[in-house]
């Protein structure tokens, strides 16, 4: 989630098949959420997971896949591995993870590397603030965030704008300046 800057209910949807490793993308075309148990239904917890469409139109998108992603796809199907058309994020019998144990098991992570509890929410917010502090332009961020214009990535991460802002300044200054002398 860090690499791609995906939901979770994104991540959790994931099958393998989704995955082509070979050209590095990712085919993102449903969603995990819990939603509280109907009546006649299994589950004994009062919630279920379902499986369904992504957040928008425009959260359907192919996602790049960096060398860290790749790893760490890599890694997850080693540790388990059911078949192509089983999540990549499986609970241990190959089913799709409940949002909860996953939030779980992310948190027990970062209690065993002594760093702050933070939601799995800020996955997501790191990889936009560091593409945008890096030069990655806000159309490209929005598309790989699934956001439904550049204007709402703009809006959600003003705070990282703003510090370019101040840096582009500083570089016209640079420029003009030195432009301007005889």
């Amino acid at each position: 989630m860090l690499n791609t800057g995906l939901r979770t209910g994104e991540a959790l949807g994931l099958l393998n098949s989704d995955i082509d490793l070979e050209n590095r993308v990712i085919h993102l075309q449903r969603g995990v959420k819990e939603v509280f148990r109907r009546e006649g239904t299994e589950s004994t917890s009062g919630r279920e997971v379902k499986i369904g469409k992504l957040k928008s139109t425009s959260s359907k998108r192919d996602v790049p896949l960096n060398q860290a992603a790749v790893d760490a796809i890599l890694d997850l199907r080693a540790e388990r591995y059911f078949g192509e058309d089983t999540p990549l994020i499986s609970d241990e019998h190959g089913g799709y993870t409940r949002p909860v144990n996953f939030r779980k098991r992310y948190y027990r992570i970062l209690e065993a590397a002594g760093l702050e509890q933070r939601g799995l929410h800020t996955l997501r917010h790191t990889f936009a603030t560091l593409a945008l502090q890096n030069g990655v332009d806000v159309k490209t961020v929005s598309g790989m965030l699934g956001h439904f214009s550049a204007g709402f990535t703009l809006d959600t991460y003003a705070h990282v704008t703003t510090a370019s802002q101040r840096q582009a300044a500083k570089t016209m200054d640079g420029i003009l300046s030195g432009s301007l002398q005889p």
